[in-house]
This record gives structure tokens, C-alpha cells and sequence, in this order.
């Protein structure tokens, strides 16, 4: 048993936590790239769009996220493409983040009066000039307070990367644990660094989602 001090133990949870933070942008971010792609298919008229993105949905929304970390990682390499648990779990979380960022923001652009479209098609606008000119302005004020709620979901998702070994806030401290032989210190430190990350964020939304009212 290695004798690690209670400064020690947070220290080295506090360093795994930037990789927890940095793996958590990258999801939001990318899935929200790709979200945004897949509302806009969503909302052409197109039905092929419709049931491609559907399906999408349904099957990033209908599997577990565990499961789809451990494809991510064993599957990739069926393409021949050499790949680490940072890049699988990467791609896994910025997939995951995108089908749900489709939904919430679908929800949000349906939430839109019928009237704005119809007057934004008597002004003999483009489909594309109606979301951009139009729609996502509106859609964006209510689009929000959800869309900064579920970065929360993101963050605590990223601890299922510890599973293919992704070295972050959740693999550190049962690598501490293995050491110190110390699991409720360490785990409970844990879970503060994770209510660190997730509380302000959550009272920020609820802030947004106020102003937005």
C-alpha cells in the first residue's frame, strides 16, 4: 500500500480532471457540429432525411453508452485504423452527444409558431433563408437553457470512458484506490471534483432558462 496524504490523493484526481473537461469539450462541441447537420436534414422536406436522421436518433438515444464505447474501441480497428481509448472515446461521446442535441433542438425549433414559417414563405424566402433569417434566431433564445443542461450529461458520461481505459476523473481514482486501498476517501473526492464541474453549469441553465422566460 503506497502512503499517499490526503493533498496527494486530491492533487492527482485534480490533474485526471482537466482530461475529464477537455474530453467533455470535445464531445459538446463536435456533437453539437453534428447535431446541427442533422437538424437541418431533419427539417427538409426530404423523407429519406427524415428516416435516416430518425433512425440515427433512435439508435444512439436506444443502445447503452457503454456499449457504444466499447464498438468505438474494438470496432474502428475492424477498418484497420489504429486506434487509443482517447480517440475511440471521443468519437463515441461526440456521436452520443449529437443525437440527443438533435432532439432537444428539434423540440426547441418545433416549439416555433406554424405563422413564422408561413410568413417567412410569403416573404418568398429559400428554405435555408427561413431557418437562418427566421426559425433558428427564435429557436435558438429557448434552444439554451436545455442544450447548457445536457453539457451536465455529458460530463458525467465521460466517466464510462474509464472502462477502455481513458485515463480520467473516474479511471484515476480507482487507480488511486488500487494504491492507497482507501476507496471512500478517494471516491469521495471524487464525487466532489464531479459536483465542482456539474453544479454551476446546472444553476447556470436554470439562470438561462429564467431569462429566457
Amino acid at each position: 500500500m503506497v502512503d499517499f496524504s490526503v493533498w496527494d490523493i486530491f492533487r492527482n484526481l485534480l490533474l485526471a480532471t482537466r482530461w475529464t473537461v477537455v474530453l467533455s469539450l470535445i464531445a459538446f462541441v463536435g456533437g453539437g457540429v453534428v447535431g446541427l447537420a442533422l437538424l437541418v436534414a431533419r427539417l427538409t422536406p426530404s423523407r429519406w432525411a427524415h428516416r435516416l436522421v430518425g433512425g440515427y436518433i433512435q439508435l444512439f438515444q436506444g443502445t447503452p453508452l457503454l456499449m457504444q464505447l466499447f464498438l468505438a474501441y474494438f470496432g474502428i480497428a475492424l477498418f484497420g485504423i489504429k486506434t487509443s481509448a482517447w480517440v475511440a472515446a471521443a468519437f463515441a461521446l461526440t456521436l452520443y452527444t449529437s443525437a440527443f442535441l438533435t432532439e432537444i433542438w428539434r423540440g426547441c425549433v418545433a416549439a416555433i409558431p406554424k405563422g413564422q414559417w408561413e410568413a417567412a414563405q410569403s416573404l418568398a424566402l429559400s428554405f435555408s433563408e427561413q431557418l437562418r433569417y427566421v426559425v433558428l434566431p427564435q429557436a435558438v433564445r429557448i434552444a439554451i437553457a436545455p442544450t447548457v443542461g445536457f453539457l451536465v450529461q455529458v460530463i458525467k458520461g465521460t466517466a464510462l470512458a474509464s472502462v477502455i481505459g481513458f485515463i480520467e476523473l473516474t479511471k484515476a481514482g480507482t487507480m488511486i484506490t488500487n494504491a492507497t486501498f482507501k476507496p471512500f476517501l478517494v471516491y469521495s473526492c471524487v464525487a466532489l471534483l464531479y459536483f465542482a464541474l456539474c453544479f454551476p453549469i446546472s444553476l447556470y441553465a436554470k439562470t438561462l432558462e429564467r431569462k429566457m422566460r
